[in-house]
């Protein structure tokens, strides 16, 4: 594999990226562009190539990342309103994100979802004129494409009825519940096949969101029962299309990964605070990729900075199956630095 030398130039001035629409909902921006030995693309499918990395892949510089509202799921989950299944869903400014509205009910029984639910029709929208008019004119095909579905599975079923009776349904209806997944599994695979079309995806990111902060919201047995006969159609399918897949699940969800695994997952972007990242790394890291954050605090030291990227590299990052899903608190000239502090002591560490 060749290696890269360093080269101070790579972190000049180069300009930015064009800003590319915000995913859920956040305002987007240009962001820092580096003369990189290989592209952003290319570093970033290394990694799901199992291939020698050449710097820490980073969602924030080396991404388009995709969210389209003319989804109505994306629009609703973003900004409150209708979504694709008639669910209503209430904004709320402090979190900066959407919640189902309080006393929505939209199916009232699992057994009644083929006669209650309409199902949506997906090539009544515009799919290319959406991307010729607010993508095409900011992708640059130097970055990866990465395409966010949100609302999965459990989420959905709890989004239609309430989360008890979901939790109930996994135990108590099993076989209308697979019924109702196979069938939203289909139009998960239909709008996949529009991300690679249209929109031109390397990655999907698929959202499920399956634990509280303390554990997961079902046993890993029903879980395996369960969920993974879908979601490996799912995986199957985004494989066959050619691209990967990058599963976002929060919560305490550290008992299922083995199962992510087997589901056919290429990543897992967990939530950094509930579960503990680097010992799960330790464990499954050479089966799962897993992408997660770092947070600079905006009044971070120089020294703090780079304190924070070592220890990331030296734990997360040493098996070179960790993608950063940046994050940082600090403001826009600070963040400018940090990204660049990154990109340089990762691309020395992996030059090493």
């Amino acid at each position: 594999m060749t290696k890269y030398q360093f080269d101070e130039k790579e972190v000049r001035d180069m300009g930015m990226y064009a800003a590319v629409p915000g995913m859920y909902g956040l305002p987007s921006g240009p962001v820092r562009k580096f003369d990189t030995p290989i592209t952003p693309k290319e570093n970033f499918l290394r990694i799901y190539r199992g291939e020698k990395l050449v710097w820490l892949p980073n969602m924030a510089t080396d991404c388009n990342m995709l969210q389209p509202e003319v989804m109505p799921d994306a629009y609703a989950r973003n900004h409150g309103g209708i979504d694709w299944f008639g669910i209503e869903w209430e904004y709320e400014s402090l979190t900066n994100a959407a919640m189902v509205k309080p006393g929505t009910r939209r199916l009232s029984d699992i057994t009644k979802w083929r006669e209650e639910l309409i199902w949506p029709v997906l090539n009544a929208i515009d799919w290319e004129k959406d991307y010729k008019e607010n993508y095409e004119p900011v992708i640059d095909s130097d970055r990866v494409t990465m395409f966010a579905i949100v609302n999965g599975l459990f989420e959905r079923t709890a989004d239609l009825t309430n989360f008890a009776d979901t939790f109930c349904y996994l135990l108590e209806e099993p076989e209308e519940l697979t019924a109702f997944f196979d069938k939203l599994v289909d139009f998960h695979i239909d709008l996949i096949k529009i991300a690679k079309k249209y929109y031109h995806a390397d990655i999907i990111t698929f959202h499920d969101d399956m634990g509280s902060q303390k554990n997961s919201f079902m046993s890993p047995e029903t879980f395996k029962n369960m969920m993974m006969p879908h979601y490996k159609k799912i995986t199957s399918a985004v494989h066959d299309l050619g691209m990967f897949i990058n599963y976002h699940s929060c919560g305490s969800v550290g008992n299922l990964l083995p199962y992510f695994i087997e589901s056919g997952f290429d990543s897992w972007e967990g939530q950094d605070s509930a579960n503990n990242k680097v010992e799960l790394m330790n464990q499954y890291g050479d089966q799962l990729i897993q992408a997660g954050m770092i947070f600079f605090p905006e009044d971070a030291t120089d020294e703090q900075v780079d304190e924070m990227i070592d220890e990331a590299l030296e734990t997360l990052g040493k098996k070179e199956r960790f993608f950063l899903a940046y994050s940082s608190d600090m403001k826009i000239e600070r963040n400018y630095h940090s990204m660049g502090r990154l990109y340089e002591k990762s691309r020395k560490f992996y030059n090493q």
